[in-house]
């Protein structure tokens, strides 16, 4: 199979249809990553993308549909607040996990009785959504486990010849996955941290919780139970107040001949002489929409990244630091 990066026109979006109904998958921008979408009343299509990807088959998918799609024909019990955070941050970086109707095949929420809904608002999503007028099940479009796709061509270089169609949508701007949040109970409750912060959903809903995952428990939501984002290379992770410990096993491994990488904001990266720094950014903004690309940037010359946390670790923050421990891990 060729993989072929198209612009969104047209004849894309015609073949990209064709690809869909016939249970095949097609990768498609959103604001946050790439997405790798199948049609989730297909349950071979949607057990093909967990192939695709390597994916374990115990990690539940987000659907993805346009901003008019009748979303009470695949859940129900949308309680009020849901109601009012959508009005207010939707078409955007929220995912909202409701009571699932059964409609979309069981594959895509892995056995359990809810179901994920996302509305992206990138343009080309909503061009693609909108012209398949169906609710698309869609993963990051990468081998799991590796660092996730914010360029179409992130995506051709870990799934080409997997695939038959890459849309082309430019850079993610978002740059980390959507927040994922549990609307299933009397108030909202985030499974994973994102761009809408726990601030920003509290404003509207006055109240939010924050659910911890624990081992051996099923998992209620993507980027919960399983290493992710991780670069083809050694990583380890030093807190913001490790900054001399983080150079010294800088120093200590390129002694030693090893090509070493420290991936930190701007404001840590001016403090630091005569090392190869991947510069994340200066604004929680900059630092969400490069950390992705920086840690693939990073694997492609190191044979060793070091990351240093940010000092801010609230807000959109949270999202970044979620991310960092997962790709990164301890030292």
């Amino acid at each position: 199979m060729q993989t072929k990066i198209l612009e969104i026109d047209e004849s894309a979006l015609k073949l990209s249809k064709q690809i869909i109904l016939s249970g095949g998958a097609v990768a498609f921008p959103t604001e946050t990553v790439y997405g790798l979408g199948a049609n989730a009343f297909d349950t071979s299509a949607v057990e093909n993308i967990f192939k695709i990807k390597g994916r374990p088959n115990d990690n539940p998918l987000i659907v993805h549909v346009h901003k008019d799609y009748d979303i009470s024909t695949l859940v129900s019990d949308i309680p009020e607040y849901a109601k009012k955070l959508a009005s207010s941050y939707l078409p955007g970086p929220l995912t909202m996990v409701y009571k699932s109707r059964g409609a979309v095949s069981s594959a895509v929420s892995c056995g359990l009785d809810t179901l994920a809904i996302r509305i992206p608002a990138h343009e080309g999503a909503q061009k693609f959504l909108k012209y398949l007028n169906l609710p698309i099940a869609a993963p990051s479009a990468n081998v799991s486990k590796h660092v996730s796709p914010t360029q179409a061509e992130h995506v051709f270089n870990d799934l080409n010849g997997r695939i038959e169609v890459v849309l082309q949508g430019g850079r993610c701007n978002g740059g980390i996955e959507s927040t994922v949040l549990d609307c299933t109970g009397e108030f909202p409750v985030i499974l994973r941290s994102g761009l809408v912060t726990r601030e920003m959903i509290e404003k509207v809903a006055g109240k939010c919780g924050e659910y911890v995952y624990k081992e051996g428990v099923a998992a209620r939501s993507p980027g919960m139970k399983y290493k992710h984002y991780s670069p083809n290379c050694k990583t380890a992770l030093f807190n913001f107040d490790e900054f001399e410990q983080a150079l010294e096993e800088y120093k200590k491994q390129t002694e030693k001949g090893i090509a070493v990488c420290i991936l930190c904001d701007n404001g840590t990266a001016e403090r630091i002489v005569g090392a190869e720094i991947l510069n994340l950014g200066k604004t929680e903004a900059e630092i969400a929409a490069n950390l992705y690309s920086k840690l693939r940037e990073g694997e492609q010359v190191a044979d060793f990244i070091i990351a240093i946390a940010p000092e801010k670790q609230d807000g959109a923050m949270a999202g970044v630091m979620n991310r960092l421990k997962k790709a990164c891990g301890s030292k």
